[in-house]
Order: C-alpha cells, then structure tokens, then sequence
C-alpha cells in the first residue's frame, strides 16, 4: 500500500484528481436532484442558489452572484426575475453603482431559504459519523485547489440546468 501522506507525483496526480470528478460530478446532480425534489415546485435550484446567497451575503448585484456561483450572469438575471416573480426577491437601487441593482431578500424569500435549508442539514445529519473536520477540511482543500485549475474557463458561455 502506498503511504497516503506523501505528496503524489506529477503522474500520479491527474488519475487521482479523476477518481475525485467521478464522485463528484454524480453527487452534485443527485444533490440537484433531491433539492428540487423536496422545494416547492416554485423553488428551482438555480433560484435557491440565489436565495443562499443572499441570505448569507446579503443584498448582491447580479454579476456579484454570477461570479460567486461561476455562472453566467445571464443566467443569474434569469433566477432573479423568477425570484422576484414569486416574491422571493425584490430590486432595490445600489448606492455604490446606478445601473447595477442590488437583490435582497424579501420576508417570504427569507422564510423559503430556511425551510430548504432546513430540510437539507436534516437529510445532512444521515452522513456516517466517522468523518472528521480534519475530513471535511481535507475534502475542501483538494475540491479548492481542483477548482483553481478552471479559474481561466469562460462563465459568459454556461448555461447550467435549472
């Protein structure tokens, strides 16, 4: 067995970061998947990433989210005007930049965010109890490091499913 604490060779690496994209790719579409599930139908995934973010951020432009969440900001607009179609969000004029609103949430789509939210960190707590948050700091630093490889990829051109 190899000894797990050193650092992996050039060639090693790559095959090891594809175990990592193949556990990956599947889990986010399934976590995708459970989410929309268990919303209401008005409550799509792409619109409670929007919610998430300002409920954690507070008020943001629609390029600060679109950069936050690497999607475009088209796609962003389009999450916001169904949020704000539903009475999730409302418009309201950004101080610091006349042309760019800012989104916040209203009561309603502060009181959807934490019943997803809520419902998600119920169906979180069914994780094994090995793991660690020496663990969980691991995970995000290999998912981190994997992520800053991709800096350069072009957001304007995504179009992610909702």
């Amino acid at each position: 067995m190899a000894d797990a604490s050193r650092p992996l060779t050039p060639d090693e690496l790559p095959g090891r970061l594809m175990e990592v994209f193949a556990v990956v790719g599947p889990l986010y579409r399934r976590v995708q998947r459970k989410i929309e599930q268990d919303a209401s139908p008005d409550l799509p995934a792409g619109v409670r990433a929007v919610l998430d973010l300002l409920r954690e951020h507070g008020p943001l432009t629609v390029p600060q989210m679109g950069r936050a969440q690497s999607l475009s900001r088209q796609f962003v607009q389009r999450m916001v005007n169904e949020a704000a179609a539903g009475g999730l969000v409302e418009i309201v004029p950004n101080p610091a930049h006349r042309r760019s609103s800012l989104i916040r949430l209203t009561g309603t789509g502060r009181d959807a965010i934490t019943a997803v939210t809520q419902r998600e960190h119920a169906l979180l707590r069914g994780a094994r109890g090995d793991l660690t948050g020496a663990d969980v700091d691991t995970c995000l630093h290999v998912l981190g490091r994997m992520l800053e490889l991709f800096d350069d990829v072009d957001l304007a051109r995504t179009d992610p499913p909702r």
